[in-house]
C-alpha cells in the first residue's frame, strides 16, 4: 500500500508549529484566566498588539502576491465570497439556534463578520493546498475589512444593540489595514533584512497573538465561568460549518479539490484576534462580547492540524494515473 511520501525537514517544521501555536495560546489564556490582575496590565495593549500581529503578515507579502488577484479573479472572487457569506450566515443562524445572549451573540457574529486569519496560510501549507491563493485571500478578505465588516455587523447585529460602523471601520483601518501596509513598505525598501527575519516571523506572530488572548482574559473572566459551554458549542460549529461549506461551496462552483481546499481552511480559520479586539473596543456594555474571539483563537488553530492531516492525506491518496489529474489539480 501506498503511504505517501515521507514528510521533509520543511513539512516537520510547519508540522511543530501548527501543533505548538495553539498550545503557547492555550497557556497565556489559562495564565491570565488564574492570575487576571497580573494579565490586567496587558489591556490596554491590545489594540497595539494586534497592530503588530498585522504588520508581521505584511512583512510576508510581495507585490508578486496582489497580482494574483487579477491572474487568478474566479478563484478569489469564490473564495473572498465565501468568507463574507457563508461564514456570517452561519454566525446568525447558531445565534439564534443556540438562543445565544446578547453580548455572547455579539462576539460570535463579530467572528464570522472577520476576515481570514493568518494561520490558514500555515494549515493550507500542511494539508497541500494552494498556499498562493490562501496568502491572496488572506489579504484581499483583510483589505476589504474596513468595509465588509462593520456592513456585516450591522446588518446582523444590528437589533442587538447600538452600533457605529464609521468608528469600527476607522478602528480596523487603524489596527489591520494601516500595519499591514506598512509591513509590505517595510519588505519593499529592506527585503533581505526582512527575508533574514521570515523564519522566526510566525513565532513572534504567535506571542503576539498570546498576548492580546492574555489581555482580553481578565475582562472575560466573569463570563467564561458562567457561559463558557454555550460559547464552545458556537465556536465549534461555526468553525465545523466554515470548514464544509467553504469546500462544497467551491465544489459547487466547479473549482478543483485543491482549491476547494484552499477556500475551505480560509473560511473556517477567522482573524478572530480581530472580532475579540473589535468587541473589546466597541462593545465595553458586554465584556463577554470578546468571548468568542478569544476561545476561537485556541480552537481553530487545533481544528486547523486535524484538517491539515485529513486533507494532506486525501491529497496523497487521490489517483494520479500517468500524473494528469495531479496537475490538473494544481492548475485549475
Amino acid at each position: 500500500m501506498n503511504e505517501g511520501p515521507a514528510m521533509s525537514a520543511e513539512d516537520r517544521s510547519a508540522l511543530v508549529a501548527v501543533t505548538v501555536f495553539p498550545l503557547i495560546i492555550v497557556a497565556g489564556a489559562v495564565w491570565a484566566y488564574f492570575f487576571p490582575a497580573t494579565a490586567a496590565h496587558l489591556t490596554p495593549y491590545v489594540s497595539p498588539g494586534l497592530g503588530f500581529i498585522m504588520f508581521t503578515m505584511g512583512l510576508t507579502l510581495q507585490v508578486e502576491d496582489f497580482k494574483r488577484v487579477a491572474q487568478r479573479p474566479v478563484a478569489v472572487l469564490i473564495g473572498v465570497s465565501a468568507q463574507y457569506v457563508i461564514t456570517p450566515l452561519v454566525a446568525f443562524g447558531l445565534v439564534h439556534l443556540l438562543n445565544l445572549p446578547t453580548g455572547i451573540a455579539i462576539g460570535v457574529i463579530l467572528v464570522g463578520c472577520a476576515p481570514g486569519g493568518t494561520a490558514s496560510n500555515v494549515v493550507a501549507y500542511l494539508a497541500k493546498a494552494d498556499v498562493a491563493l490562501s496568502v491572496t485571500l488572506t489579504t484581499v478578505s483583510t483589505l476589504l475589512a474596513p468595509i465588509l465588516t462593520p456592513l456585516l455587523v450591522q446588518a446582523l447585529a444590528g437589533t442587538l444593540t447600538q452600533i457605529d460602523s464609521g468608528a469600527m471601520a476607522a478602528s480596523i483601518v487603524t489596527t489591520v489595514v494601516v500595519p499591514v501596509v506598512g509591513g509590505v513598505v517595510v519588505r519593499l525598501l529592506i527585503p533581505k533584512v526582512v527575508d533574514r527575519l521570515l523564519p522566526v516571523l510566525p513565532w513572534v506572530s504567535t506571542l503576539g497573538i498570546t498576548l492580546v488572548v492574555a489581555a482580553l482574559v481578565p475582562g472575560s473572566v466573569e463570563a467564561l465561568q458562567t457561559a463558557v459551554a454555550v460559547v464552545f458549542v458556537a465556536v465549534i460549529l461555526h468553525n465545523l460549518a466554515g470548514l464544509f461549506a467553504g469546500y462544497w461551496a467551491t465544489r459547487v462552483a466547479g473549482s478543483s479539490a485543491q482549491v476547494a481546499r484552499t477556500v475551505s481552511i480560509e473560511v473556517g480559520m477567522q482573524n478572530s484576534g480581530l472580532a475579540a479586539t473589535l468587541a473589546k473596543t466597541h462593545f465595553p456594555a458586554t465584556p463577554e462580547a470578546a468571548l468568542p474571539g478569544v476561545i476561537f483563537s485556541v480552537w481553530h488553530n487545533m481544528s486547523g492540524a486535524l484538517v491539515a492531516f485529513y486533507f494532506r492525506r486525501s491529497a496523497e491518496r487521490r489517483p494520479t494515473g500517468n500524473g494528469r489529474s495531479r496537475r490538473v489539480e494544481r492548475n485549475s
